[in-house]
Formats: C-alpha cells, sequence, structure tokens
C-alpha cells in the first residue's frame, strides 16, 4: 500500500470512527497484549486498516462506517488473556461474546457490528456466522493481521 492511500485510509478511520478512538475508555485497550508485543489497540488499528484497504480493493458496495468501528471495536474484551487465569484458556472461543457485550454497552451497535465482532473468530466458533461482507472483510483482516503479529513480533 503506497504511503498517499495509506493516509486516505488512517483518515478516514478517524473520520468514521471517531467515537470510538476519542473515548478514554476504548484507549483501556492500549494496556493489554494482544499478539507478541503488540497492543490490542495497535492490533485493532492495523485490522481496521487493512479492512478499509480490502473494501477498496474489492470494490464491494458496504456500510463502510460499520466496518471501522465494527473493526476497531473486534477485541474489545477489557482483560489480558495472556494472565494465568482459568477462564483465560478458552480465551479464543470465548472473547468475541465479551468483545460484542462491551463495545454494545460503551458504543452501541448496529446489527453489522454486531455480527462482525460476535463472528470474527469464524471458523473457531461455527456457531458464529458472518452474515455480511463486512463481517467477512473483518474475519479475513484479523486473520492476516494476527498471524504476521504472532510471527514477526514475538515477545
Amino acid at each position: 500500500m503506497e504511503k498517499a492511500d495509506y493516509d486516505k485510509i488512517y483518515e478516514e478511520i478517524k473520520r468514521r470512527g471517531r467515537d470510538v478512538l476519542y473515548s478514554p475508555k476504548y484507549h483501556e485497550i492500549a494496556g493489554f497484549t494482544q499478539h507478541g508485543n503488540i497492543s490490542v489497540l495497535r492490533h485493532c488499528l492495523s485490522v481496521a486498516m487493512l479492512c478499509v484497504h480490502i473494501a477498496d480493493v474489492t470494490g464491494w458496495k458496504i456500510d463502510r462506517t460499520s466496518l471501522i468501528r465494527g473493526a476497531l471495536l473486534h477485541d474489545y474484551f477489557l482483560y489480558d488473556w495472556h494472565e494465568d487465569a482459568r477462564w483465560h484458556r478458552l480465551h479464543g472461543f470465548t472473547h468475541a461474546l465479551r468483545s460484542m457485550k462491551n463495545a454494545q454497552h460503551d458504543f452501541g451497535l448496529n446489527r453489522v457490528e454486531r455480527n462482525m465482532i460476535f463472528s470474527h473468530m469464524f471458523p473457531l466458533n461455527l456457531t458464529h456466522l458472518p452474515l455480511y461482507k463486512e463481517s467477512w472483510i473483518l474475519c479475513i483482516a484479523d486473520k492476516v493481521c494476527s498471524s504476521i503479529e504472532t510471527t514477526k513480533y514475538r515477545k
């Protein structure tokens, strides 16, 4: 992606995701590690960037505001899953629902955003199916970013 494209996407994310990005509560996720040495905040921003890029490349008619908000909030689970707690062992299966509930409570979500967040771990969670193009884009972008973060940015 060229710098001009990157800057354009970043500006769109700031504009469409303003209510999320400028919320002090949202920035709590900067204190939690996601993959390797990447914070949950940085991960969510990377996923949002890739989501918008994928939407641009495919040319699909989508709800871009929902795409951005869903991507920014997809891992809004608000805990450190690396801590040695028994219930963290199921993080991969449970954090999508927790993220969706937290995001609904703190920001309010529409049906597309709820489905995006709830289904972003598909196919690990086979009962939470992506129903919208925005949900599929998030599934793909999250897996690409997670793979890069896990292999490239190890602690």
